[in-house]
């Protein structure tokens, strides 16, 4: 069994995952490990991340890094789940660089829409942190929400009327 990832394990996963790039790109966190490098979890399950592009040696190296390290990595990132508008890695905030990868936190407005749209306990309890932290402004992810509600069509598994109850509960 694969243990939980602490900052410091997903430091070390990011330095193997840089030792192991052979060219520029970059890797956009999600979810738990974004809670965790800022502060309000002590750990988290996996670690969620985008790879911009998605070169075969960063592929190759994840299911080794996920064995070395005991991690739980998964390929996941908010626009999986909800649309998320273009100019998102723009949005997205440094963490760091590793050997030839940049680190970022995917668009915080596209993580705390995607977290609403989930909307389990422990994924509301990261909205209001990232609201009490100053890093999502309500006013911004309601119009955020509304510049993506007419993609929504695209997921069909989202219920649009319902999603925006909880952007509307979530953001008030």
């Amino acid at each position: 069994m694969r243990q939980l990832a602490d900052a410091g394990r997903i430091r070390r996963f990011m330095e193997a995952l840089g030792a192991a790039g052979n060219a520029p790109a970059q890797v956009y966190f999600t979810g738990g490990a974004t809670a965790v490098l800022l502060g309000w979890r002590a750990s988290t399950i996996d670690v969620d991340v985008k790879l911009v592009p998605d070169h075969d040696a960063l592929l190759r190296a994840l299911p080794v890094l996920k064995e070395q390290l005991q991690l739980n990595v998964e390929l996941a990132s908010p626009a999986d789940f909800i649309p998320v508008p273009p100019g998102w890695e723009d949005r997205s905030r440094f963490v760091a660089d590793a050997g030839p990868l940049s680190f970022y936190h995917f668009d915080l407005y596209a993580q705390a829409l995607a977290k609403v749209e989930r909307g389990h306990a422990q994924d509301l309890g990261d909205v209001r942190e990232l609201i009490a932290r100053g890093l999502v402004e309500p006013r911004r992810a309601i119009e955020y929400f509304h510049r993506i509600e007419a993609d929504l069509y695209r997921y069909p598994a989202i219920h649009g009327p319902s999603f925006r109850r909880a952007v509307e509960e979530a953001f008030r």
